[in-house]
């Protein structure tokens, strides 16, 4: 999608608009984590920086960090993944994106990575 970005750390953000976006992990951190059994997500309100670990999530391999593609407030989690994290093994570049963030200055976005560059780090 041309309206996703992502980190070298391995989140993906999907820009809804000039104001806000979707973050997530990639599907390659979801094949290295191994099946996802449980997930931390930060709660709706919280102001989080770029680069700052924002949730956590644990799998059947290990426990990572989530960190923030940009900086911002949260303004949604999915719900979906409080009941069901094993919905992010799923479709994690889709339905298993973990919070939605508003950010503070969009510029931000133009450090993150392309969908080419990102392929060529991984």
């Amino acid at each position: 999608m041309q309206d996703t970005k992502y980190t070298d750390s391995h989140e993906w953000i999907h820009c809804a608009g000039p104001t806000s976006g979707r973050v997530g992990i990639t599907a390659h951190a979801q094949k290295e984590l191994g099946e996802v059994v449980y997930i931390e997500l930060p709660k709706i309100g919280q102001k989080v920086k770029s680069g700052e670990a924002v949730c956590v999530i644990e799998s059947t391999k290990a426990a990572t960090d989530v960190y923030a593609p940009i900086s911002g407030t949260v303004i949604a989690i999915n719900e979906v993944l409080t009941k069901n994290p094993h919905a992010l093994n799923d479709d994690p570049e889709g339905a298993g994106w973990l919070f939605q963030i508003q950010f503070i200055s969009s510029k931000e976005q133009d450090r993150l990575l392309s969908l080419e560059e990102y392929r060529a780090l991984i």
